[in-house]
C-alpha cells in the first residue's frame, strides 16, 4: 500500500507540474502591438472573435468616407488585409507549441492477458515520460524563445505591410497626379494638331512643321494610354494591400502628394539605431539563442533520448497480485547521439554567421537609404524652388510676347507644354522623395527595403516650334 501510495503521489505531482502551462489572455498580441506602435505609430489587432470581426469593417467604412491620407491607408490595411490576419495566426501556433512544451506527454497504459491450464495472468503498467519531465524546463525555455521570435515575426509582418502600403500609396497618388498633367499636355497637342491642319489647308503652314505637330500629337496619345494603365495598376496594387473589395474599392485619393517638408530628417546614429531596432536582426538573434539552448538540450540527451518510468501490477489466478515499477530507456549502442549533436552545432554556427552578415547588410542599407533620401530631398526642392518657378516666368514672358505679336500661337503652345512637363517632373521627384523616406524608415526599423517601383511617366518632349 505504501508503494502504491508513492506511485500515485508521484503521478499526481507530475500531472500538477504538467498542468501549470496555460494560454495567455491576449495570445502575445500586446507585445506585437507595442513593437508596431514604436515603428509605425499604430497597433495591430488579430480578429479572433465576432466582436472584433464586426468592429474592423465599421472603422474601415468610417475611414473611407474621406479621401485617404497615408496614415489612414495604413490603418485600413492593418484592419482589412486578410494576408496579415493569416500571418498573425502563426502567433497562436507558436503559443500552442509553448504551452505544449510545459505539459508532460500523456502517460501510456499497457495491458496484457495470458491464459492456459486454467490459469489467467494479467499484466498492467502505466508509463510516464521521465526524460520529458527532467528536460521540461529547458524545452520550455526553447519554446519561449521561439514564441518571442514569433512575436517579432508578427510585428515584422505588420510593419512590412504598413511600409508596402505607404509606398503603394505614394505611387498611386503620384501616378494620378501625373495622369492629370499629361492630360493637359494632350489637350494642347490636340489644339496644336488641329490648328496646324487648318493652316496647312489654307496654305499658311509648311508641310514639315504640320507633320511634326501631328507626330507629337500621336506620341502624346500613346503615352497617355500608357500612363492611364500605369495609374490603374498602381491603384489596384494599393487596393490589394488595403484588402478592399466591392464598393469599398472605389475609395478616394487626394489630388496631390503631400508637400515637401521644410527640412530633411537628420538621422543621427543611424547604423546603431538599425542594429537596435531592426526587426529582422532581432528575429535572427532570437533564433540563434533558441538554437544555442537547443544545442545544450541535444548534448544533454545525446546518450539517452528515451527514458520512461512507470507503475506495474501483475496478478495471476490463485496467487496474490504483485506490484512494482518498470523503466524503459534507449540503449546507445548503434547511435551515440553524435549525428544529432553535429547537426545542432552546424545549425548554430550557420545562425551565428547569418546574424553577423545581417549586421553588415543592415549598416550598408542604412547608409545607402540615407544617401538616397538626401538626394531625393535636394532634387525635389530644386524642382520646387528653381525649375518650376523658372518655367512659370518663361511662360509669363512668352504670353507677353504673344500679346505683342512677337511669337506665334504654336510657340505659345509649345511653351505651355514645356511648363506642364516641368511640373510633371516635379511631381515625379516629390513622389520619389516620399518613397525614399519610406525606404529609409524601412532600413532603420524593419530591414531589407525593397526598391520603389517607379512608373515610367516622363512627360513627352515638346514638339519643335515652327521656324
Amino acid at each position: 500500500m505504501k508503494r502504491h501510495s508513492l506511485w500515485v503521489g508521484t503521478a499526481l505531482s507530475m500531472a500538477a507540474l504538467a498542468g501549470c502551462a496555460s494560454f495567455s489572455d491576449d495570445g502575445g498580441l500586446k507585445q506585437v502591438s507595442e513593437l508596431t506602435r514604436e515603428r509605425i505609430a499604430q497597433p495591430v489587432a488579430l480578429q479572433r472573435d465576432a466582436a472584433q470581426t464586426e468592429t474592423a469593417p465599421a472603422r474601415v467604412s468610417e475611414l473611407l468616407k474621406a479621401p485617404l491620407n497615408v496614415d489612414a491607408a495604413v490603418e485600413v490595411a492593418l484592419l482589412s488585409n486578410r494576408d496579415l490576419q493569416a500571418q498573425l495566426a502563426n502567433l497562436g501556433i507558436a503559443e500552442a507549441d509553448l504551452v505544449r512544451a510545459g505539459r508532460l506527454r500523456n502517460p501510456g497504459f499497457r495491458f496484457g492477458r495470458l491464459s492456459g491450464n486454467g490459469v489467467v495472468e494479467y499484466d498492467r503498467a502505466v508509463m510516464f515520460d521521465l526524460l520529458g519531465l527532467l528536460t521540461m524546463p529547458m524545452a520550455r525555455q526553447i519554446e519561449q524563445q521561439r514564441f518571442e521570435r514569433a512575436q517579432l515575426q508578427a510585428a515584422q509582418d505588420a510593419v512590412t505591410l504598413a511600409v508596402n502600403t505607404r509606398r503603394a500609396y505614394f505611387n498611386a497618388v503620384g501616378a494620378q497626379e501625373q495622369l492629370r498633367y499629361l492630360q493637359q499636355v494632350k489637350e494642347t497637342a490636340d489644339i496644336a494638331n488641329e490648328l496646324a491642319k487648318r493652316m496647312a489647308q489654307a496654305g499658311n503652314f509648311n508641310r514639315l512643321t504640320q507633320l511634326r505637330e501631328q507626330a507629337f500629337y500621336a506620341d502624346t496619345t500613346a503615352q497617355l494610354a500608357r500612363v492611364q494603365q500605369q495609374a490603374l495598376a498602381d491603384r489596384e496594387r494599393l487596393t490589394r494591400l488595403l484588402g478592399l473589395t466591392g464598393a469599398q474599392a472605389k475609395f478616394q485619393l487626394p489630388d496631390r502628394l503631400p508637400e515637401l517638408p521644410k527640412q530633411a530628417l537628420e538621422v543621427r546614429g543611424a547604423e546603431q539605431t538599425a542594429m537596435e531596432k531592426r526587426l529582422d536582426i532581432q528575429i535572427a538573434r532570437r533564433q540563434t539563442e533558441a538554437l544555442a539552448r537547443s544545442l545544450g538540450l541535444t548534448r544533454s540527451t545525446r546518450m539517452v533520448n528515451v527514458l520512461e518510468v512507470g507503475y506495474q501490477n501483475k496478478s495471476e489466478t490463485g496467487i496474490p497480485s504483485s506490484n512494482g515499477y518498470e523503466i524503459s530507456l534507449e540503449l546507445p549502442i548503434f547511435d551515440f547521439g553524435t549525428v544529432r549533436v553535429a547537426r545542432a552545432e552546424a545549425s548554430y554556427l550557420q545562425a551565428m554567421n547569418r546574424v553577423a552578415a545581417l549586421g553588415v547588410q543592415a549598416q550598408s542599407e542604412v547608409r545607402e537609404s540615407h544617401a538616397a533620401y538626401r538626394t531625393a530631398y535636394e532634387l525635389a526642392r530644386h524642382y520646387r524652388d528653381e525649375v518650376v518657378p523658372l518655367r512659370k516666368r518663361i511662360s509669363e514672358e512668352n504670353l507677353l510676347r504673344y500679346n505683342g505679336m512677337l511669337i506665334s500661337v504654336f510657340e505659345l503652345l509649345a511653351d505651355a507644354r514645356e511648363q506642364v512637363a516641368s511640373v510633371s517632373s516635379a511631381v515625379v521627384t516629390l513622389r520619389d522623395f516620399w518613397i525614399a523616406q519610406v525606404n529609409l524608415d524601412t532600413a532603420l526599423t524593419v530591414g531589407s527595403p525593397v526598391a520603389a517601383t517607379v512608373s515610367s511617366t516622363s512627360p513627352p518632349t515638346a514638339a519643335p516650334t515652327p521656324g
